[in-house]
């Protein structure tokens, strides 16, 4: 991969040589976003100061994606670069030193508080970097399943927009502003939205440990039997001890993610005798024209699927 992201970034200088490009720095910025959800929270704070560029696209897997020669070009011309960090992004060091990029790296995470824990199913958590299995604590890196924790990114981003671009630093505020009022009313709807499911039903299986820090936040227990990555299957042990916790916690709805394989799923509702009950938009945003090409639309979908899964309405 190495020798084509090589041969690509030498391409592209040539192109911009031959055009008289000048390094010195011009609006808009030029983003690069490390997967959907971040690219999201850019366009609303950035507007149309910033030009973005997205790694893992709509139903990308971010934790098992392998970056392109475009995606090296892309980081090598980037002022910015926003990714999640906490582990994340396992791509993330590799694009770095293939692109040799210049660009300023910011991690939104930064200023959240990380929840860590020892998973029951952890097999998978072994390669993810984060941590180990065997009963080790990993940090779950899925921070921005949590709105409140959204409005840090938002924050961070808008920062890292006014150090770059210091004329369009108002705009930047002025626009997190108005996204994170939006990333409120949002936040009030998913909170009643659990208030009205009963304490004894919310109890959901899904496919990989995305959503503990919505769970953290709102009240839901989530069960899945892969970890907080995808690259690798759980074993037969794991899946068999999930069915058995299913059946004992009487698991009121389970769900198939957009970015992960359904048969595993469809397993353990055939087992269960749990109907499936939609899909759960994890860690990627949809296409444009599915029910979740923007954080807010995942967030409606996500709680919209879930109320209607476990009430039946």
């Amino acid at each position: 991969m190495l020798k084509s992201i090589r041969a690509a970034l030498a391409m592209s200088v040539i192109t911009l040589t031959a055009m008289g490009a000048s390094p010195a720095f011009a609006a808009p910025l030029k983003v690069v976003a490390s997967f959907t959800i971040i690219a999201d929270f850019a366009k609303n704070v950035g507007g149309d100061r910033i030009d973005v560029t997205t790694i893992v696209g709509p139903d990308g897997d971010a934790h098992v994606y392998e970056p392109s020669p475009a995606d090296a070009v892309a980081m090598a011309k980037a002022d910015i670069v926003l990714v999640n960090g906490l582990h994340f992004e396992g791509f993330l060091q590799r694009l770095v030193d293939a692109s040799a990029t210049k660009a300023s790296i910011v991690t939104l995470t930064k200023g959240v508080t990380s929840i860590d824990f020892k998973p029951e199913f952890a097999d998978a958590d072994a390669a993810e970097g984060a941590g180990t299995g065997g009963g080790k604590t990993v940090t779950d890196p899925h921070a921005f399943q949590s709105i409140a924790n959204a409005k840090i990114y938002v924050k961070n981003i808008a920062e890292a927009f006014c150090a770059a671009d210091a004329d369009g630093c108002v705009s930047y505020q002025t626009n997190a502003a108005a996204y994170t009022k939006k990333l409120d009313a949002v936040e009030g709807e998913v909170k009643a939205a659990i208030a009205s499911i009963p304490e004894a039903k919310r109890v959901v299986i899904t496919s990989h440990d995305a959503f503990g820090y919505f769970e953290h936040e709102y009240g839901l227990t989530f069960l899945a039997p892969q970890g907080i990555s995808t690259d690798s299957e759980p074993s037969a042990a794991d899946v068999a001890k999930l069915v058995t916790q299913v059946k004992q916690d009487k698991a009121a709805a389970i769900f198939v993610e957009n970015i992960t394989n359904p048969r595993l799923i469809e397993q353990i509702a055939s087992e269960t005798s749990i109907k499936v009950g939609g899909t759960l938009y994890s860690d990627a945003l949809s296409q444009p024209d599915g029910p979740a090409s923007t954080y807010i639309d995942m967030m409606h979908n996500n709680i919209r699927q879930i109320k209607g899964a476990i009430l039946g309405s």
